[in-house]
């Protein structure tokens, strides 16, 4: 695994053009967000998604979320009604995973036996230059192993992903509190996990 130092404010560009480029290839990177670090690919690379399953403990039952750079993407990968649009612009950007209904534009290894996928927006300068160079969804799932608690320190998280992961974007410590998951799939809100996104 390659481990570059990025600025979390304002990421320099030929580091992202090469995260981009081990995208591209069907590669795996770890990144920061606004909550812990992610675990990412290409979301219309199944092979690269696959092996994300394998690190991740291969339960196709739990959700491998995506990021989007804006609300305006989301609509293209899910159903979103009139009362979650307002939910989810009022809260993003920003530390939520919002569970919708899934369009035919997701991929089917991504869905299993699931009609939903989750969705974030992250308030980070990295996750957006990363989307804008990229162009397409980004994988995101918590970049630890099935057994292991949050990792924050980048020296574990090389460690930790040293033989399975491409490319490490280390953006200093990473903070080890989650997302928040809010269910917009049924008629009223359902808070699924509690984390840095105040509900």
């Amino acid at each position: 695994m390659k481990r570059i130092s990025i600025h979390p404010e304002n990421p320099q560009g030929r580091i992202i053009r090469t995260a981009v480029e081990v995208l591209k290839e069907g590669g795996l990177i770890v990144y920061p967000t606004d909550s812990v670090y992610g675990l990412g690919c290409d979301l219309s690379n199944k092979r690269a998604v696959e092996k994300i399953y394998q690190i991740k403990g291969n339960d196709k039952r739990k959700y491998l979320s995506f990021i989007c750079p804006d609300l305006k993407g989301i609509s293209e990968y899910a159903y979103v009604s009139n009362a979650a649009y307002k939910i989810m612009r009022h809260l993003l950007p920003g530390p939520y995973t919002f569970i919708l209904n899934a369009t035919r534009q997701v991929p089917k290894v991504l869905l299993e036996k699931r009609k939903t996928v989750g969705i974030r927006v992250p308030d980070h300068a990295v996750c957006r230059a990363l989307l804008t160079e990229f162009g397409n969804p980004i994988i995101s799932t918590t970049a630890c192993l099935p057994d292991q608690d949050y990792i924050g320190d980048p020296d574990l998280i090389e460690s930790t992903f040293a033989r399975s992961v491409d490319l490490f974007l280390d953006a200093g410590p990473g903070r080890l509190e989650p997302s928040t998951v809010v269910d917009l799939t049924r008629d009223e809100p359902a808070l699924i996990r509690q984390g840095r996104g105040k509900i």
